[in-house]
């Protein structure tokens, strides 16, 4: 499956520090990030991390998801392809502000 594990739904106050130390009983760790807002620093409440081996990423998924950590429950999965695309959504009316439009 890999290496690497998708965290969800951390606190705010979930560090890449205590994410590894946590995530350390399962097995060597390579590398934690905890994704971050780029406009306030502050943590978006997911992040990953990445084991030398997939035994322990295995064994980490299987006994760290659905637990507590720092006071909130965690997903852990194996992270899912992104689909391609990107952009963002946006209003389908481009017209005026405040116009009442019937199509």
């Amino acid at each position: 499956m890999g290496t690497k594990l998708f965290f969800g739904g951390l606190a705010w106050a979930t560090t890449e520090a205590g994410l590894k130390e946590a995530c350390e009983a399962y097995g060597p760790v390579t590398e934690v990030r905890i994704i971050t807002d780029h406009a306030t620093g502050r943590s978006r409440g997911f992040g990953f991390v990445t084991f030398e081996t997939e035994e322990a990423a295995e064994r980490a998924k299987g006994e760290m998801d659905g637990t507590i950590l720092d006071g909130r429950t965690i997903k852990v999965d194996f992270p899912r392809e992104r689909s391609g695309g990107g952009g963002g959504g946006g209003s389908r009316d481009r017209g005026g502000y405040g116009r009442d439009r019937r199509y």
